[in-house]
């Protein structure tokens, strides 16, 4: 598949959003690699994702990939004219701000679907309207109520997973959402509102669990305390004190894994025989596995994995990602520009991020662009839909909207020192 625009699925389609931190910016991060053209509305003084540290720096970098920016201030009726010129054409609106904001804008799904029928409005909120629905959410908030900080810390240790899981998914959902309604508005002629929300995320993500519960009658244990379906699953260290994920899963796996490493007696083991069996038999089996294995390299053990096609892995950092021989080998990482005020550096960065993961005719989804500078796309943008230079000085002046024209009109890929 060609990686030009308009060969993209959804090129030709114009997503408005406002959005902000991960939940919203991922959902219009998906449509805009997918093609969509997605128009980032920001206040003038930018998203305050962009100012973000700590854990933070990566979001707005992550997330705004192809997508342009403009700079509007919305409480001016100027700029909200604005707005709703860009949303009169546009296919979706994408929002991820609390209850009532949008409505206080006058930009809730009943005015602007007065203003376009056609229009198909995302929300992505806490939680989907009900009792919860005034509570002001964030990934943790659900993932301690949802279940999900209990499964993944040790008893009585509730522990968040390592990345914005909910967030995240929670915008994918979003855009799930949207390819739905785009598709039955080719039935109707008609948009409608799609909500997507961090906690029935979570709920959605432990579900297997409740499963287990109602299946078994027994509540499911926390990861680091639960008895595994699998005999040998688990982090071992080894020697030099390195640590290795190994994984033996079937009774032929067992043979392959008891023969690769001359544990005969342990094949022939009566008690061993079952992958039922090793589980009940972990309490003395796998502290004997762990001295046996602790005299081998993580480099022997991963290339008698390997050879014989066993389940295995590195205990990797994301910064060594970067590195990683597969995704460099297959085009999963792709070269992007980060402009000073989508990094929180004094200069563009040159580095690389990671694509969807997925191919499509057997190739990735491209970037196109790195994250826009704040309001890198005002001007062009208010020129398509009709104002003079004259008009557009006069609003900037006025503080309607923001942005120097001339300000990071660099290509995409340019080094910053060129």
């Amino acid at each position: 598949m060609s990686t030009e625009k308009a060969d993209l699925p959804y090129s030709g389609l114009r997503v408005v959003e406002f959005t902000h931190m991960v939940m919203g910016p991922t959902c219009g991060m998906l449509l805009a690699d997918l093609g969509a053209e997605v128009i980032k509305v920001e206040p003038i003084s930018g998203d305050s994702t962009r100012k973000l540290a700590g854990s933070g720096a990566g979001f707005f970098p992550m997330f705004n990939r192809n997508k342009k920016s403009i700079a509007v201030d919305t409480k001016d009726p100027r700029g909200r004219e604005i707005v709703l010129k860009l949303i009169a054409g546009a296919d979706i609106f994408s929002e991820n701000f609390k209850a009532g904001t949008m409505a206080k804008l006058g930009l809730d799904y009943a005015s602007l679907s007065a203003l376009n029928p056609r229009l198909i409005y995302v929300s992505h909120k806490g939680f989907l309207p009900g009792p919860y629905e005034h509570r002001t959410a964030l990934d943790e908030v659900v993932q301690m109520m949802g279940g999900l900080a209990y499964m993944t810390g040790p008893e009585d240790r509730p522990l968040r997973a390592g990345t914005s899981v909910n967030d995240i998914m929670g915008g994918l959902f979003g855009a799930i959402g949207a390819m739905a309604a785009l598709a039955q508005r080719e039935k109707t002629g008609l948009g409608q509102e799609v909500q997507s929300a961090l906690f029935e995320n979570n709920v959605f993500l432990v579900a297997q669990h409740m499963m287990q519960f109602a299946v078994t009658g027994k509540p499911a244990a926390p990861m680091p305390s639960r008895i595994s379906a699998w005999a040998v699953y688990d982090v071992f260290t080894v020697k030099d004190d390195v640590m290795i994920f190994l994984a033996v899963v079937s009774d032929t796996q067992w043979a392959i894994f008891c023969d690769a490493f001359g544990f005969a007696d342990l094949k022939a083991d009566p008690r061993l025989a079952s992958n039922n069996l090793r589980v009940q038999a972990r309490e003395w089996m796998m502290p004997l596995l762990r001295e046996r294995l602790a005299t081998h390299s993580a480099q022997e053990i991963s290339r008698i994995f390997e050879n014989n096609g066993l389940p295995y892995a590195p205990i990797t950092k994301p910064q060594d990602l970067f590195d990683d021989p597969h995704l460099n080998a297959t085009g999963g990482l792709a070269d992007v520009t980060l402009p000073p005020d989508a990094s929180g550096a004094k200069r563009e960065i040159n580095t690389r991020t990671a694509l969807l993961p997925l191919t499509m005719a057997g190739e990735r989804l491209p970037v196109r662009c790195g994250p826009p500078s704040l309001g890198q796309h005002t001007d062009s943008l208010l020129q398509e839909l009709g104002y003079s230079q004259e008009e557009l000085a006069a609003l900037r002046d006025a503080g309607v909207i923001g942005a120097h024209p001339e300000v990071n009109q660099r290509p995409p890929h340019e080094p910053a020192d060129a």
